[in-house]
């Protein structure tokens, strides 16, 4: 099968996973009520407008770094207890319609990170806390002081991935084999190293990895240039043409506008149990 003929069929899937989706989840009504800023408490289940990315897009391929110890912490991260995108069902409708696109072109979208819970949030902070853990520097933030972390802003105590709008994301070319998985106590590779050298992924080469704390990670930083720009162009542009918006500091982060939640900070866990009727 060419590689256009897998991509139009990979389509004629996600239309048909999509239509079920519709067909079973049922719009939101009325205007969504806007609640204060403050977290939602210690909550196990999420709103009815969250839904689980498979269940709009079957296609996109999840690769939920936060749920394995291959991050900054180097250990699984608190709150997720399963390794799914979750995401409010406007952005997840969103981010359907920008793989159509991407799928015709040979391309999928690939998510590292979607809605995120305040435990894990805070889970963060506690890490950047503690300047004696540091096992996985040597990949993640090379040439960062741990001790900056919150003032350069790569750690913060709120996060609008649990808001359920964000997401963090790449593009793989099809047909693009699975990545192997880390394995604790390997030899790390600074992320902003050729991408021959780097830990392997099989998205495309944006100049560095994800989660790399480092300035080179930034969409634009001037030095990215030639094909490593191009990829974080084609994945810029087409995600904004479905409504999304970067964040410059991360090729990877992006925000569907207008929020489903933009004032709420979530802290359901991330697994099938948290969504409506889920098992």
């Amino acid at each position: 099968m060419t590689r256009l003929a897998a991509a139009l069929r990979g389509l004629t899937v996600t239309a048909a996973a999509v239509a079920l989706t519709t067909a079973a989840v049922p719009e939101a009504t009325g205007t969504v009520p806007k609640a204060n800023a403050a977290v939602r408490g210690a909550m196990e289940t999420a709103p009815p407008e969250f839904v689980a990315l498979r269940d709009v897009d079957p296609t996109i391929r999840q690769e939920i770094r936060y749920f394995t110890p291959h991050n900054f912490m180097g250990v699984p991260v608190t709150g997720y207890r399963q390794p799914m995108c979750i995401l409010t069902r406007d952005a997840a409708r969103a981010l359907h319609r920008a793989q159509v696109s991407f799928l015709r072109r040979g391309h999928t979208l690939k998510v590292y990170d979607c809605y995120r819970p305040q435990r894990a949030v805070n889970h963060f902070v506690d890490w950047a806390k503690d300047l004696k853990d540091q096992r996985m520097k040597g990949e993640f933030y090379p040439r960062i002081d741990k001790s900056t972390l919150f003032r350069d802003g790569y750690i913060a105590e709120k996060s609008g991935h649990s808001r359920g709008s964000t997401v963090d994301l790449t593009l793989v070319r099809l047909p693009g084999p699975p990545t192997r998985p880390y394995i604790p106590g390997e030899p790390l590779r600074k992320c902003y190293a050729p991408k021959a050298q780097r830990f392997p992924d099989n998205s495309l080469d944006m100049g560095t990895g994800f989660d790399c704390f480092d300035t080179l990670a930034h969409t634009l930083d001037p030095r990215v240039q030639g094909r490593q720009r191009a990829n974080r162009l084609l994945l810029k542009q087409g995600l904004e043409k479905a409504g999304f918006r970067n964040y410059d500091k991360e090729w990877w982060h992006y925000t569907f506008t207008p929020e489903t939640f933009p004032d709420t900070y979530f802290d359901f866990p991330v697994w099938r149990r948290a969504l409506s009727g889920g098992h």
